[in-house]
């Protein structure tokens, strides 16, 4: 499994970004997925997970009402989305797709499959 993720960048506190990541699979594998951050300096921390159908999302407190992830409805394309809005400098890091089969529980090492990563950059 490949993941590659998309739509990093440079926004002003209080605006928006959509990151993108699609999985490149190899054989019909059902995958939860995940969005973590790692800010300098600190660990990696859970931002959002949903369920293979798309059906059950979990949310940090620190993003819960600010971000939504979601999947694209067109299962074939294997993406997932994370809409994030009304960003704060406190936001900025570099944000990690992650996928599993079984992972649930808000903890990086429950997840198999990681992308490269992409970076966000809030300014003040």
């Amino acid at each position: 499994v490949e993941l590659v993720e998309s739509g990093g960048g440079l926004v002003q506190a209080g605006g928006s970004l959509r990151l993108s990541c699609t999985a490149s699979l190899r054989s019909r594998t059902t995958l939860r997925m995940g969005w973590f951050r790692q800010a300098p300096g600190k660990e990696r921390e859970f931002v959002a997970a949903i369920s293979w159908r798309g059906d059950n999302t979990k949310y940090s407190d620190s993003v819960q009402g600010r971000v939504t992830i979601s999947r694209d409805p067109d299962f074939a394309k294997n993406t997932v989305y994370l809409q994030m809005n009304s960003l704060k400098p406190e936001d900025t890091a570099v944000y990690y797709c992650a996928a599993d089969p079984r992972a649930w529980e808000p903890v990086d090492a429950q997840y198999t499959y990681w992308g490269q990563g992409t970076q966000v950059t809030v300014s003040s």
